[in-house]
């Protein structure tokens, strides 16, 4: 079974047939992992029109992208626009919160409409894939805290499309009001994981007890890390001893 090996904001491969491209348009800064050069291209035909997708509605209410808590969307908007708001109104943040993954959602899904069995789009930190037929590793980066770099989440292979998607206070360009150096969630739904990503990451603090997350939601599992306090909730994939690369890490050119 081939094995992906892949970092948070990063990604690297352990396969010789595998094809690993990175690719930038505007604000989306990613890394491409597929099997095919045609998947690759889908990927980003998927991602392109996802985002003409958003601008185009943004164009109509700006508010759905500079608002910090939930905004609706109105009942024709495209899907993209309709996921992220249904994970803002879950997580209880801004719909922008979720732009990350849902990008990479649309790409993920182009791949698999292009006839991809596997794969995966690293979009700044938050991982959207499909790997029915491999396991796929994500490195813990989580800046100068204690466990950063040296663990690895192993998740095994399943259908459809999973999202992996990473919030930190302490890494990275992303508004956050929090203090945590990585909140790593685990969801079914990619642009739901990318939301409740960035609302824990803006309340978790390191005099809390625990993660708590309401019945009912798409989270499955949740990692965090805030210097040497860590917690998880839910089911989170096992972790083992990994190298972290930082020059793996998807950053721009």
């Amino acid at each position: 079974m081939r094995q992906v090996c892949n970092v948070l904001s990063a990604a690297c491969v352990k396969s010789a047939e595998m094809i690993r491209e990175h690719f930038e348009f505007r604000q989306t800064i990613t890394t491409i992992l597929a099997d095919d050069p045609a998947h690759i291209a889908a990927a980003k035909a998927g991602m392109l029109s996802g985002r003409a997708d958003l601008e185009s509605y943004l164009r109509t209410d700006p508010f759905f992208g500079t608002s910090y808590s939930p905004v609706p969307a109105e009942p024709d908007a495209p899907l993209i626009v309709h996921r992220m708001a249904d994970a803002a109104e879950e997580a209880c943040v801004g719909p922008m919160a979720a732009v990350a993954a849902a990008i990479a959602w649309a790409g993920v899904e182009s791949m698999v409409a292009s006839g991809a069995s596997f794969g995966l789009i690293d979009n700044g930190g938050d991982i959207v894939f499909t790997a029915p037929d491999r396991s796929v590793r994500v490195g813990l980066y989580a800046g100068d805290a204690p466990v950063s770099g040296k663990y690895a989440f192993v998740l095994q292979p399943a259908p459809g499309i999973r999202g992996v998607c990473t919030s930190s206070a302490t890494v990275g360009p992303s508004v956050s009001f929090g203090v945590a150096d990585a909140v790593v969630v685990f969801s079914h739904n990619p642009a739901k994981a990318d939301a409740w990503a960035t609302g824990l990451c803006n309340e978790l603090r390191p005099t809390d007890v625990g993660i708590c997350i309401p019945e009912g939601t798409a989270v499955d599992g949740v990692y965090a890390v805030i210097g040497e306090w860590t917690s998880v909730w839910g089911t989170v994939p096992e972790i083992v001893p990994a190298t972290v690369r930082y020059d793996m890490i998807t950053k721009g050119e």
